[in-house]
């Protein structure tokens, strides 16, 4: 298993090579000079060109490129151009509210879905497995941005439950943390539904009813580990989604987040901060897309047997 884990992480590397490479090279051809933006219209050309010799700007853009990686290796992430900060202190601020917010509405996410998936799919074509599933579509086809901004109309504005703002309370997380949960657990209770309804069909579901198992013995020793397996899978886009959820949560919801920051960093063209956050989210998505292989060979018997397999080859 380390070694799987050691290849994986390994793998982990020419992605962020590549990711890092087509970014900067999107960035270089936006509109826009950086050292403009950041100084202002009324910057004299002296002003202009020594700051961009302060930031490396007047060098080529391979130059800048490799520069900008060689320091990232060894921890620096280079200076905001916009409020001359570090970006890792800038960052730093900003990345618990960022994991707060997906790994909280994850967490929900496979709660509510595991259950509720499973009671659909016990109680199939009955009132409620109908209605949750009309409910699951209408969720799912919400733009996430109009479900946010309809909770503070409702929440906020017409009741007053709840503040439209701010992360540091339990009634300030309620709205973002369920904004970003709804549309997670309606794609994986209907995927979670259908996986049970395949697995409880099964001959060896069938034997163990033949042998007296009652419902919750069947759902919890036989049938519940096999249908984990296709919502696992869509557990990890369902984060990779989160994560770039929390863009537009925290933009509706005014929250110093990681989202926010990386959009208003592409507004003033803040290239090392634009870096900066899309390297760290892309590490944690795969970091998270890594427990979830690992979850999948220790849940499923037969990448389990091949898994040994091969180790022992």
């Amino acid at each position: 298993m380390i070694r799987f884990i050691l290849q994986r992480l390994l793998m982990i590397i020419p992605i962020l090579i590549g990711v890092s490479l087509l970014l900067f090279l999107l960035l270089s051809l936006t509109p826009g000079d950086p050292a403009k933006i950041a100084l202002g219209s009324d910057a004299t050309e002296e002003q202009l060109n020594l700051f961009r010799e302060q930031t490396g700007l007047n060098q080529p853009l391979m130059i800048q490129y490799f520069n900008y990686m060689k320091n990232a290796v060894t921890g620096d992430l280079g200076m905001s151009y916009i409020t001359r900060q570090t970006v890792s202190s800038m960052i730093a601020v900003r990345v618990g509210n960022t994991l707060f917010l997906s790994f909280t509405s994850m967490f929900l996410t496979i709660v509510v879905a595991l259950f509720l998936g499973i009671a659909m799919a016990l109680k199939q074509n009955s009132f409620f497995d109908n209605f949750m599933r009309v409910v699951t579509i209408v969720f799912t086809s919400m733009p996430q941005f109009w479900l946010a901004m309809m909770m503070i109309i409702l929440f906020s504005v017409w009741l007053g439950w709840l503040p439209p703002s701010g992360l540091g309370t339990f009634k300030q997380a309620v709205m973002p943390v369920l904004s970003l949960t709804l549309s997670g657990v309606t794609v994986c209770a209907r995927t979670g539904r259908s996986s049970m309804l395949e697995v409880i069909n099964q001959d060896y579901i069938r034997t163990a009813k033949a042998k007296g198992a009652g419902p919750a013995r069947i759902v919890t020793r036989h049938a519940l580990k096999m249908a984990l397996l296709p919502v696992v899978v869509v557990l990890g886009s369902n984060f990779a989604a989160q994560l770039g959820g929390s863009v537009i949560v925290e933009t509706v919801f005014g929250l110093p987040g990681l989202g926010s920051h990386i959009l208003a960093a592409i507004r003033m063209k803040d290239t090392p901060v634009i870096m900066a956050v899309a390297i760290l989210l892309a590490v944690i998505f795969k970091c998270i897309m890594l427990v979830i292989d690992v979850i999948q060979v220790l849940i499923d018997p037969r990448l389990t047997a091949r898994f040994k397999r091969r180790n022992g080859s």
